[in-house]
């Protein structure tokens, strides 16, 4: 699977490895984009208590990788053979959050190829 196919196609699996890798990159990028809205609101005199707005650099970056997050956890849901609306789970505050890192990050793919694809994945 390409970079492209991995990151921005909703079809195929990908493993829990791919899963964790990725999680892991999105929690740091998250931790340092946040130091940084902070930090450029403390440096210009605000309060970061009270932040008037985010910057638009800060979106130029979220709905990326809003996008790409989909299509992971789709693809690990994939491997399960389970459907990629299973995503909308997350909507369901705290324990849907838990319920998804639990599915996607412990449990794992169908063993041999299904619905989505072979069981050789990224």
């Amino acid at each position: 699977m390409n970079w492209t196919a991995l990151l921005f196609s909703f079809k195929g699996r990908v493993s829990r490895k791919v899963f964790w890798v990725y999680f892991a990159l999105t929690v740091v990028i998250g931790i340092a984009m946040n130091i940084a809205v902070l930090g450029s609101a403390t440096g210009a005199g605000l309060d970061p208590n009270n932040l008037p707005s985010i910057p638009v650099w800060y979106w130029l970056v979220q709905l990326p990788l809003l996008w790409i997050t989909l299509a992971i956890y789709c693809k690990r849901w994939h491997d399960q053979d389970k459907s990629g609306w299973f995503s909308l789970l997350l909507l369901i505050p705290l324990l849907g959050i838990l319920i998804v890192l639990v599915m996607l990050g412990f449990i794992g793919g169908s063993p041999g190829p299904n619905r989505f694809g072979s069981d050789r994945i990224a």
